[in-house]
């Protein structure tokens, strides 16, 4: 666009400008050479943008940090910026499980390798793996338990 300075993708949701406003370009990499921006909102320098799936990794990373310590974790989640049903919302779509599921898993896991390796109380294990009671604990561990074993024929 002419009066902006900024280049979008033909599909950009943004405001379509005036048509005298505007230029068009064979390639992104022409339009930046004529001295316009890309837009944050579409992306076009990206070859491929997915701002959708980008925010779903970012809660899997942040879950996958902070799942033993639930006040940094809610904090750090909070951060990113999503009401709690967005967030949700998006990570179900991706990992077609809720964070929830996932921290549960991420837990078991932990709890699992910690009862294998290590000689800690049963106490010391739950609470290192993030839950936070022993009941809990051992809730998730069965639950977790009786999923795996019914995909087992």
């Amino acid at each position: 666009m002419k009066t902006t300075g900024i280049y979008c993708r033909p599909s950009c949701k943004s405001k379509s400008p005036k048509r005298e406003n505007v230029l068009f370009f064979d390639t992104a990499k022409q339009a930046a050479e004529s001295g316009l921006r890309p837009c944050k909102r579409c992306r076009p320098d990206l070859l491929e943008f997915q701002p959708l799936k980008d925010s779903a990794d970012k809660i899997k990373e942040v879950c996958d940090r902070y799942f033993t310590d639930r006040s940094r974790l809610k904090e750090e989640l909070a951060g990113l910026g999503l009401s709690r049903n967005r967030m949700i919302q998006l990570f179900q779509e991706q990992y077609q499980k809720t964070p929830s599921e996932y921290l549960n898993q991420l837990r078991i896991a932990s709890a699992k390798d910690q009862l294998v390796h290590t000689q800690n109380s049963i106490l010391q294990i739950s609470l290192q793996s993030g839950f936070e009671s022993l009941s809990t604990f051992y809730a998730q561990f069965r639950e977790g338990d009786r999923r795996f074993t019914k995909r087992i024929p």
